[in-house]
């Protein structure tokens, strides 16, 4: 599962919100079912950040969500993220010279999904 949180940050404040992205991303990274996380800053424009992590599933990165580190310096600043879906389920991947690997996805199959 990859969870992207975008953020639009002042130049000014860019040194502050580092810091307490490099504190989120650590306290992620403690929680199981953690994989890897990296922040990102777009080239085209550097007010616009992304908190970019992946997860084992949807259940490990709603635990992590829960720890008391993780509410204590990631929530607060995930909050700060754009208003948008930021979870996603892979459904295909392909390696380096590989072929594509579709997967069937884990939503509910019927009038509810």
């Amino acid at each position: 599962m990859l969870v992207t949180n975008r953020f639009v940050v002042d130049e000014e404040a860019s040194e502050a919100f580092t810091g307490r992205a490099h504190a989120a991303l650590a306290a992620l990274a403690a929680r199981p079912g953690y994989l890897r996380g990296q922040l990102v800053r777009a080239l085209d424009d550097p007010r616009h950040w992304c908190l970019v992590t992946e997860w084992e599933s949807v259940g490990t990165y709603r635990r992590a969500l829960g720890g008391f580190d993780v509410k204590v310096t990631a929530v607060p600043l995930l909050a700060e993220s754009i208003d948008e879906p930021s979870a996603y389920e892979a459904l295909a991947t392909a390696a380096p010279d590989s072929d594509v690997v579709v997967v069937a996805s884990d939503r509910a199959v019927g009038p509810y999904r």
